[in-house]
């Protein structure tokens, strides 16, 4: 059977067909017309589709793990197996929080001897501390021991531990040299050492060493690091010296100014450096020292008791500086100042030994800020040697100078 269809028929059925993919379709519901508009609903599909696109992008957890600002579970179970947390949005105010004014670190304790404190020494081996055995590193010697006073007898004994020093080690250097740690202090709860090649400020810790801020020479615009000698702490900031005096080549010729800057750190570690130039000379125009000559430091300390500073020059003389003879022109004196340097005290400290020149020194904690003990350091003709002593503000040796070690010993601190 077949049917024949005319060109009119063909044209009838076309019109007819367009006009019904036109005509919405029509539903019945009970004695209701629903109709549905054909685009109406290619919309709504399209932005249904893009709503779920949307969902499965970002509204499930990332499927893929980046290198620089997700954590995935494998990174969780990794650090749990280092028993330690994944570190994650850290930020500034992660560091922020109450100053933590601990000190010492370590609790004294009362004995029928006396009150016993924990200390702590630090070595500046110069070139020697590289290390003779590990390439690109360099290394420092923490030791450690008891400060015994007796408040009744006013009388100071020290003992140092049986074992060996802890070996402190560091692959950072500066031509050649590294830490060469000349200062160690007690800062926010923490004990902090200084490196007078680099100008790294570390925080000692497990027995090692964590980098913490790099201090620079002079303004901070100097591309070498800051020579760190002496530490204090005042009003809850972190002050840091150089040596005091005019850096010269070995004629005594002035180069520059840079070790007469000073640098403040916070304890979120923000540095500030401050120009000291004024208050470095009013300290060693106390004792009649001008330029050419000049008065090097190696140990200061701010005294809240007695809102004063405290120094205890290493070097002191009259005549321009040289270099051998720099060695034998240690100085015995004394000099507190008041917090602009105006008012300027002098007291001297026993004999001179020419030698043994002052390069670390704390206040003994519950003595009001009264007795002292400091160190002292030799270099002389390539043979170093270090020294421990004790006297009050006056002057009064309370401890003789007592041998502690062969090498050379720069930073004291009560840990």
């Amino acid at each position: 059977m077949s049917y024949n269809i005319d060109d009119n028929e063909m044209i009838m059925s076309l019109r007819e067909w367009r006009s019904a993919v036109r005509t919405p379709t029509t539903f019945r519901v009970g004695n209701s017309t629903l109709r549905i508009q054909t685009k109406f609903v290619s919309m709504v599909a399209v932005i249904g589709l893009l709503i779920l696109c949307f969902l499965f992008i970002y509204g499930t957890p990332y499927r893929y793990k980046s290198s620089y600002h997700n954590i995935d579970d494998n990174d969780v179970a990794y650090h749990k197996r280092l028993k330690e947390p994944p570190v994650q949005n850290i930020t500034p105010s992660t560091n922020r929080g109450t100053y933590n004014s601990t000190y010492p670190l370590t609790p004294p304790v009362t004995t029928k001897v006396g009150m016993k404190y924990r200390i702590g020494i630090v070595s500046d081996m110069d070139h020697s501390s590289k290390s003779k055995t590990e390439d690109f590193t360099w290394i420092s010697y923490l030791f450690r021991g008891y400060v015994v006073w007796n408040p009744v007898s006013n009388s100071i004994n020290v003992f140092w531990d049986d074992t060996k020093p802890i070996i402190l080690k560091s692959s950072l250097g500066e031509s050649g040299r590294g830490m060469e740690l000349s200062e160690m202090i007690v800062f926010n709860g923490k004990l902090y050492a200084a490196d007078d090649r680099t100008g790294m400020l570390f925080e000692i810790d497990n027995n090692g060493v964590i980098p913490w801020v790099v201090l620079q020479d002079g303004n901070g615009r100097v591309a070498k690091g800051f020579k760190s000698e002496w530490a204090a702490v005042k009003q809850q900031t972190l002050y840091v010296g150089g040596l005091g005096k005019e850096w010269t080549n070995h004629e005594g010729e002035m180069l520059n100014l840079n070790p007469l800057w000073v640098k403040t750190v916070t304890a979120t570690g923000e540095v500030n450096h401050l120009n000291w130039h004024d208050n470095y000379l009013s300290l060693r125009s106390a004792i009649g020292i001008e330029f050419p000559g000049y008065m090097s430091h190696e140990a200061g300390v701010w005294s809240d008791v007695h809102n004063r500073w405290f120094f205890l020059p290493r070097r002191c003389s009259k005549e321009r500086y040289n270099p051998d003879l720099d060695e034998k022109r240690s100085c015995n004196v004394l000099l507190n100042a008041d917090e602009d340097f105006n008012n300027i005290k002098v007291t001297y400290v026993g004999e001179i030994t020419p030698t043994h020149g002052f390069s670390s020194f704390r206040f003994v904690p519950g003595t009001s800020d009264r007795i002292i003990v400091a160190l002292k350091s030799v270099e002389n003709a390539g043979l170093t040697a270090t020294y421990i002593m004790a006297f009050d503000i006056t002057g009064k040796i309370i401890l003789e100078e007592t041998k502690v070690a062969d090498f050379k010993y720069e930073g004291l601190e009560f840990i």
